[in-house]
């Protein structure tokens, strides 16, 4: 069964990984795939969130913070160590790499974990922009084969316990959002009852 699945696994990384390269996707999931690209977008969401999303988009904002500390050392730190997987570009001979290939292990991508931990949390507090979330998360996910550094399902993994971390920190949210209350003539946080 394990040699199976693992088949499967190889078929579908082959597929990302060579059948549809081209030079266009080349720069596609190069460019998406680099987290650093994101950087400036993140921080003008976080800021439309927290200053434009009222009381939930305070809290949704300081909670993401809190979000991606949690799924990225989860993913990183914890699950990678334990799954103890080779990375195919470390373990297959023709992967076509077209970025460094990282000494880390492989499962679950963290990529995938943190983009799906996000994209689900946001999309569970802000559903009319679940389709953008969940399709950037999707793209940056298929990004990790294409280029050579995870395997489908270090992806499927990644995404599965992220969006699950990720609802879980939405249903936080919710909750506080119920027990606080904002004071607009004071502005600042009050609770109406103890937690």
């Amino acid at each position: 069964m394990t040699d199976f699945l693992y088949s499967i696994d190889l078929s579908l990384f082959y597929f990302f990984n060579h059948t549809i390269a081209n030079p266009v996707f080349d720069k596609f999931f190069v460019f998406i795939t680099d987290v650093t690209h994101w950087y400036i977008a993140y921080i003008i969401l976080w800021f439309i969130v927290f200053f434009k999303g009222g009381k939930i988009g305070k809290l949704a904002a300081i909670g993401a913070i809190f979000l991606i500390i949690v799924s990225d050392q989860l993913s990183s730190s914890l699950l990678k160590n334990l799954f103890d997987r080779i990375r195919p570009c470390k373990q297959l001979a023709d992967v076509r790499l077209i970025v460094n290939c990282s000494g880390s292990f492989s499962m679950p991508s963290s990529h995938a974990f943190n983009n799906f931990a996000i994209a689900v949390y946001f999309s569970k507090l802000f559903p009319k922009f679940k389709w953008i979330l969940i399709t950037v998360a999707t793209l940056v996910a298929i990004s990790r084969p294409y280029i050579g550094v995870h395997y489908p399902s270090d992806i499927f993994v990644g995404a599965i316990i992220g969006g699950l971390v990720g609802y879980l920190f939405s249903i936080l949210v919710i909750y506080l959002n119920s027990k606080i209350q904002i004071n607009s003539g004071a502005k600042k946080f009050n609770l109406t009852e103890k937690l």
